[in-house]
């Protein structure tokens, strides 16, 4: 197989899987490798991943800050669908996939590489995210998965292949368990948390305190909205990441954004996941408190209809599928007039709406008032009723007849 391989490309991170892959790429295969990595407000010193890589004998080491690529091209479309995959998980890890994967697939062009690896194991969801984006964007090129191919079980054997090739690997405290992060969130799974009846260590947590440690007075916050995405925050313009900061930054605070659940994985297992969400709690409910007065109900029923196979599509690694595409399609006409501006109250773990204004709003006050008002006969409302009624009317009086 080593003489069907020129060049890698490897999406890296500097930890200690994507180091001992580096190395065992070059071992294995016989050729250069480009290294990869991606800031997406991960919080990794780019410093330490640059001297690593060549540390490590990486041909090329690219890192680019993609930030606000991430928020503005994969974060505020999934909010702009409301996107929530089983009722919960806010899609942090697998909107950050597709963006990788696509920027790697780049840069494996630009550097004549005939193949792109990656770190994922064989029972995760990234696997399948990362590998359906390679084959979408450029079919020709090889896939190479180390989890899938290698001999190595897991740390420990990482551990020792590392220290027998001197390879340079953090040395600090084995975590009980993984974790991911980029702007949106940061997930915690495996290790201690597979036990389902266990409560996660108040320790765990980086980007938000405990909802009872929260301060006992409330935070308010006004969003301005323009075609369903977030502009500002308190009246001051922001670009898409440094607002998103902004927000992590009052949800964390205020206790918000924690998640545990038992999800479904793509490949057919239940995966107990833990998640900080803070920002994207709240600006996800803010969006729906601004749709709520400024989209049309029919219009509003068909997009809620779709979030579920949209979030699912996400989730799954069909960011690129052409399903997708063309539901962010609908989506996003579904967003024209969802402009205007909400307050939040965020209060112990509360994210709670406490007002909402738009020029564009479908709300008249006129016409919703209990109290007594010309511009609505209700008198018509019998006929309504009547018609729409009809069908069950006939199907009552079939069923009295038959006893």
């Amino acid at each position: 197989m080593n003489d069907k391989i020129k060049k890698i490309c490897l999406a890296y991170s500097g930890g200690l899987d994507t180091s001992v892959i580096l190395v065992w790429l070059k071992e294995t295969y016989k050729c250069p490798v480009v290294a990869y990595a991606a800031d997406l407000g991960q919080g990794e010193e780019v410093d330490d991943i640059r001297q690593k890589a060549m540390a490590t004998g990486a041909e090329e080491i690219i890192i680019e800050d993609l930030r606000e690529e991430f928020v503005s091209n994969y974060v505020w479309p999934s909010l702009r669908a409301n996107a929530v995959y089983e009722s919960g998980y806010l899609l942090g890890t697998s909107l950050a996939r597709p963006l990788i994967a696509m920027r790697q697939v780049e840069i494996a062009g630009k550097f004549g590489c005939d193949a792109v690896s990656h770190g994922a194991t064989g029972k995760g969801n990234d696997q399948v995210r990362f590998e359906m984006a390679y084959i979408a964007l450029e079919p020709g090129l090889k896939i190479i998965a180390p989890w899938k191919i290698w001999d190595f079980k897991g740390r420990e054997d990482l551990m020792e292949y590392a220290r027998s090739r001197k390879i340079p690997v953090p040395v600090t405290k084995a975590k009980p368990y993984s974790s991911d992060r980029n702007l949106l969130h940061i997930s915690f799974e495996g290790g201690i948390l597979e036990d389902t009846w266990k409560e996660p260590d108040k320790d765990m947590f980086v980007l938000s305190v405990a909802p009872e440690d929260a301060p006992d007075k409330p935070t308010y916050v006004e969003i301005e909205f323009k075609e369903g995405n977030p502009v500002a925050v308190d009246g001051e313009k922001m670009n898409p990441d440094a607002l998103l900061e902004r927000m992590n930054d009052l949800g964390g605070r205020n206790g918000i954004g924690r998640l545990d659940i038992v999800e479904n994985r793509y490949v057919g297992m239940k995966s107990r996941g833990v998640y900080e969400t803070p920002g994207g709690t709240i600006l996800r409910v803010a969006h729906q408190a601004m749709e709520s007065i400024t989209m049309d109900r029919e219009v509003m029923h068909i997009r809620d209809g779709l979030a579920p196979r949209y979030s699912e599509l996400i989730y799954n690694g069909y960011w690129f599928s052409p399903e997708r595409k063309m539901m962010q399609a609908l989506i996003d006409e579904s967003q024209r007039n969802v402009s205007g501006l909400v307050r939040m109250k965020l209060y112990k773990g509360n994210c709670i709406t406490a007002g909402r204004k738009s020029e564009f709003s479908l709300y008249d006050p006129d016409y919703a008032t209990f109290e007594g008002e010309d511009v609505y006969n209700q008198k018509d409302a019998e006929g309504f009723i009547r018609l729409n009624a009809l069908r069950l009317k006939i199907a009552g009086l079939l069923a009295r007849k038959r006893g």
